[in-house]
């Protein structure tokens, strides 16, 4: 769903010249309609401590819908939440855990590197365990790439495959594309809900993006009073000289 401000909802600009009348249901809807999009925006990926602490400044009733809505969506995750972890799997497991199991859901495969000194291959082992907790309704598995195909290019490492109904629907040679060294949970994030893993609404991917785009504004706002606070210092240390 578009944010509210993307929605261009026509609204009638008053007529002085016309009949003070009461707004016909078509205007009354869209107007109903744009405040229920801005309360779902400023909602949306929120927890349940955090729909608590809008208490004084939301409707009571929306809010309470809301809550029960996350309520039964905590409740389907927990339901769908029967991973949790990594999976390291062998080449003799790797039809049963992976390529038999996309049969029910994506199937995400970390083939690592046998080299400690692969910078790329630790950064993405990293964000696999931390993924695997957060999203125990997906499966993550790892296998060493030299292990899984023979001869397999170290400099193609970390390499990662998706797999859906039995075959693979993405791969991903090394980090180059996604971040690099640079990777974080936001670019895998991204990966997930491209390959269907997890839907764009999911309230785990809206969260994280979410505290990314506060955080960046923050930064934003800092550096502005930065500059201006070193602005006025050098009118100040110029007028020192008169």
């Amino acid at each position: 769903m578009a944010a509210p401000m993307d929605q261009r909802i026509a609204v009638p600009i008053d007529d002085p010249n016309a009949d003070t009348e009461c707004p016909t249901p078509m205007i009354e809807e869209a107007i109903t309609e744009a405040r229920r999009l801005v309360h779902e925006n400023r909602l949306e990926g929120k927890d349940l401590d955090e729909l608590d602490e809008l208490e004084d400044e939301e409707d009571e009733e929306f809010l309470e819908q809301y809550r029960q809505k996350r309520m039964r969506e905590l409740g389907s995750l927990q339901k769908k939440s029967v991973h949790g972890s990594v999976y390291p799997i062998s080449k003799p497991d790797y039809s049963r855990e992976v390529t038999e199991a996309s049969e029910k859901g994506p199937v995400l495969v970390n083939l690592m590197s046998s080299l400690g000194t692969n910078v790329e291959s630790r950064v993405l082992s990293q964000l696999w365990r931390q993924a695997a907790q957060e999203y125990g309704d997906v499966k993550f598995c790892e296998i060493r790439a030299s292990q899984a195909i023979e001869n397999y290019p170290e400099r193609n490492c970390p390499t990662i495959l998706v797999y859906n109904k039995g075959d693979i629907v993405k791969q991903i040679v090394t980090l180059m594309t996604t971040g690099g060294v640079r990777m974080t949970m936001l670019d895998l994030d991204k990966l997930l809900v491209e390959v269907g893993a997890v839907p764009g609404n999911d309230m785990r991917v809206v969260k994280r993006k979410r505290a990314a785009e506060d955080a960046e504004e923050e930064r934003h706002m800092t550096k502005g009073i930065k500059s201006t606070s070193d602005r006025l210092k050098a009118d100040d240390d110029e007028d020192d000289w008169y």
